[in-house]
Parts: C-alpha cells; sequence; structure tokens
C-alpha cells in the first residue's frame, strides 16, 4: 500500500550535545506518512526507534501546524524505488528516512543535506 502523503520533518531540538555542531535547525529529522486519514510517525533516536499513530482532527493541517510549532517541513512526492540492497551505514536520523524514502545516496550524512537534496528533487518533478 502506497502512502497518501509524506511529509520529512527537520528540527532544531537535541538533547545530545554532538549534534549541537549541526545547522541551526536542522539537527534532528524525522518522517510523517499519511495513510488515508491515519498519520504515522517514524523518529529514530539516539536510544530506540519511535514508531506512533498520530491522532489529528481533520481541521488541523499538519504541515502548517509544524511550521508554526518551528520546524522546516518538506513534503516529499512518492518515488519508486530499486529492489536492491541499500548501502551499509550507521544508523541516524537521516538514515532512517533516506532509507524510508528508499533513497540511495549515501554521501548525504546530515540534516541540512538531506533537506537540500528533498528540495531540489522536488523542483526536478514539479
Amino acid at each position: 500500500m502506497m502512502p497518501d502523503e509524506i511529509l520529512v520533518v527537520f528540527s532544531d531540538h537535541t538533547d545530545l550535545w554532538w549534534l549541537k555542531h549541526l545547522r541551526r535547525g536542522f539537527r534532528h529529522c524525522f518522517i510523517l506518512i499519511r495513510f488515508a486519514d491515519i498519520w504515522i510517525c517514524l523518529d529514530a533516536l539516539a536510544h530506540k526507534t519511535e514508531l506512533m499513530r498520530i491522532d489529528i482532527p481533520d481541521t488541523v493541517h499538519l504541515m502548517k501546524w509544524l511550521e508554526n510549532q518551528g520546524e522546516t517541513v518538506v513534503r516529499y512526492k512518492i518515488q519508486p524505488s530499486l529492489k536492491k540492497p541499500l548501502y551499509p551505514s550507521l544508523f541516524t536520523c537521516v538514515e532512517a528516512v533516506k532509507r524510508t524514502l528508499g533513497l540511495r545516496k549515501p554521501f548525504i550524512l546530515t540534516p541540512w543535506q538531506l533537506y537540500k537534496f528533498l528540495i531540489l528533487e522536488n523542483e526536478r518533478n514539479s
């Protein structure tokens, strides 16, 4: 089943001191996926990966709400992915998002790099 909508969320929030050197506003990322009226959040943290159903009223525009909270949000157009194994990599929030989207980009390592790539992809596919 293909999702109806995918949002990649970039955040400045982190409790980890070693992420403070990353670009402000792009220290963490996670993904929100909508199937019909159900939103699922996949958030890879340092100590665990959270997978949650997000219950929000139909009247709430999730992307605008997140942006009002100070997050940067990119809507991702669903692309077919190759059925080949992905490259081995450290498991980070960026890697979790890339694998969920099926992105074969081993040199995208930071949330900022992922953001720039997704913006360019959206421009190419418009």
